[in-house]
């Protein structure tokens, strides 16, 4: 019996000594995986199921605490359902429990988790979880994250070795999560670098502002991996911003939007000329003004372009889906430098723009003198002529016509007039003309649209069309702009003015996708006011091959 016993107790042992063994190789396989990857997502997701499988917990997850030191930024499950994880709700963010181990980080073993001091149970639709082991990740002296493990299968709890396998683990995750980092940031740096010189090379070529202001918003979306990127630019003289270019879902829709700079995680940077961030730009409570455009958004960063406060040239906003990581140090330097490469691009886009302007005027000079010195002067001379030549006509019907040749030669010279003052009138601030006004306006709407509209103009609009009807005639363009900018998502928008000497007539023509009937008309109604109002009308037309057209008339008379 004696025996029997001795060889009971050999057997076990040998038992135990081939679980060790066993629970070695195991941890070694789960070591090696883990060290594998260079994805730190992946490195992540690895680590995380590893320690489930090696204490043989029925739940797992890794919080990874987020630059305040105080809070997780991230937290990855494993042993729950997507349909589980929707019903609980938002994911944790580092209180009780949790954050015990963010205080404390030492290793934390419980047999009944609800009876410590910190644990103050859990949100509707939770699972229950009894047993609980805990152990921090370090990276050097940083504490990265923490491992979180419930429910031992079989109802046992964890035990002393459970501990010290998790503790080996975590060891390797800190190292495979370092070198995970190192990669990533040596990867990003490339990118930026190779994208600091696609936007140079794009300058140099010759590029448009809004063909660089596309690339920009384009790569930095794809290399912070952001689902949002807008570049929003000063209204001046107002306190606001306009998302001049947005990149990634619903671009049409943010392209054009002026959001305040109080209250906006935009206009915060822009402010105070530093990056801002936010760990969740949806409920964010700092930033709840202007319109809401950051559903199912989380981690944020607002750029400045430029770095004096409240005198840079914009902002580059990027955001995250919720879930995502939020924006670390790490990202944010290469950030800065890629944003003060915008900034030139800017400048250098708005230089380019001022010489191409300077070149237009001088010709606009020429042009008008030629006219002036030659052609109205030959006209006139042709004028008198055919007046003297009328004396000698004896035929009535031929007197008659060339009574009207020399009244039409008068409306010519008329014309011809008004388009030289136009061509020297200068953007003056204080009174600019009606042409120039309008040749402005389409202009800055290019930047909305990401193209260039095609302007027409004809008649004596500078003259004929009274300085009140002129602000209605405006008032119509900026509105028919913006609705073609932010709802139409057109490749092409016409704008033709025409004064007839009885009306003015404004139409605005793009193939976009149209007015749908069951859409906001508050805008058009507007329009149809200010018709009603200055004694015309205004109509929403939808030609035969698609688009919309949006006519709006006055008469001049009653202006006067």
């Amino acid at each position: 019996m004696r025996l029997d016993e001795l060889l009971e107790e050999l057997q076990a042992r040998i038992n135990a000594v081939r679980g060790t063994r066993d629970r070695v190789h195991s941890l070694l396989e789960a070591v090696v995986s883990v060290g594998r990857e260079l994805d730190l997502t992946q490195v992540l997701r690895r680590i995380v199921e590893s320690a489930a499988v090696l204490v043989d917990a029925q739940y797992a997850a890794l919080g990874v605490i987020g630059p305040d030191g105080r809070t997780l930024s991230q937290f990855l499950t494993v042993g729950l359902t997507d349909e589980e994880i929707a019903k609980i709700g938002p994911l944790p963010a580092g209180h009780g429990l949790l954050g015990e181990l963010i205080h404390n980080p030492e290793p934390l073993r419980l047999t009944n988790l609800s009876e410590h001091a910190s644990s103050y149970g859990f949100p509707a639709h939770h699972p229950p979880m009894r047993t609980f082991l805990g152990v921090p990740i370090r990276i050097r002296d940083e504490v990265f994250g923490n491992l979180y493990l419930t429910d031992k299968r079989g109802g046992a709890s964890f035990d002393a070795e459970d501990e010290t396998v998790i503790s080996t683990l975590s060891v390797a995750a800190g190292v495979a999560i370092d070198n995970a980092r190192l990669y990533e940031g040596a990867q990003r740096q490339q990118r930026w670098l190779q994208t600091n010189t696609e936007i140079t090379s794009s300058l140099l070529s010759g590029s448009s502002r809004v063909e660089v202001l596309g690339l920009i918003g384009h790569r930095a979306r794809e290399i912070t991996n952001a689902e949002l990127a807008d570049v929003c630019v000063p209204v001046t003289g107002t306190d606001q911003l306009v998302v001049e270019l947005a990149s990634g879902a619903d671009s049409d829709v943010r392209r054009g939007l002026v959001v305040p700079v109080e209250g906006t995680l935009s206009g915060a940077a822009y402010r105070s000329g530093t990056p801002v961030t936010s760990s969740s730009i949806e409920t964010d409570e700092r930033f709840t003004a202007g319109p809401r455009r950051f559903d199912g958004l989380g981690p944020a960063v607002a750029v400045p372009l430029g770095s004096a406060a409240g005198e840079g040239r914009g902002v580059l906003l990027l955001a995250r889906a919720t879930g995502e990581p939020v924006f670390t140090d790490d990202e944010l330097r290469p950030l800065l430098g890629f944003a003060d490469q915008a900034a030139l691009a800017l400048e250098l886009a708005e230089h380019r723009r001022d010489a191409e302007q300077l070149t237009l005027l001088e010709d606009r000079d020429r042009i008008a003198r030629d006219l002036h010195d030659l052609a109205i002067q030959r006209l006139f001379a042709t004028g008198m002529t055919l007046q003297s030549a009328g004396r000698f006509i004896e035929h009535s019907g031929a007197a008659d016509r060339v009574a009207r040749a020399v009244d039409d030669l008068d409306e010519t010279i008329k014309i011809i007039r008004s388009t030289i003052f136009a061509l020297r009138a200068r953007d003056d601030a204080d009174a600019p003309t009606l042409r120039a006004r309008v040749a402005r306006a389409v202009g800055e709407a290019a930047s909305s649209l990401g193209f260039p509209p095609r302007l027409s103009m004809e008649g004596l609009l500078d003259t004929d069309v009274p300085a009140e009807l002129a602000d209605h005639v405006m008032a119509v363009l900026n509105e028919a702009l913006s609705n073609a900018a932010r709802h139409a998502r057109a490749t092409r928008v016409e704008v033709a003015l025409q004064a007839t000497g009885k009306e003015v007539v404004l139409a605005v023509t793009d193939n976009g996708v149209g007015i749908p009937d069951d859409g906001r008309r508050s805008g058009l109604e507007n329009l149809a006011e200010r018709a009603r109002g200055a004694g015309g009308t205004f109509e929403a037309l939808t030609p035969p091959e698609g688009g919309s057209r949006l006519v709006w008339r006055a008469p001049l008379r009653d202006a006067e």
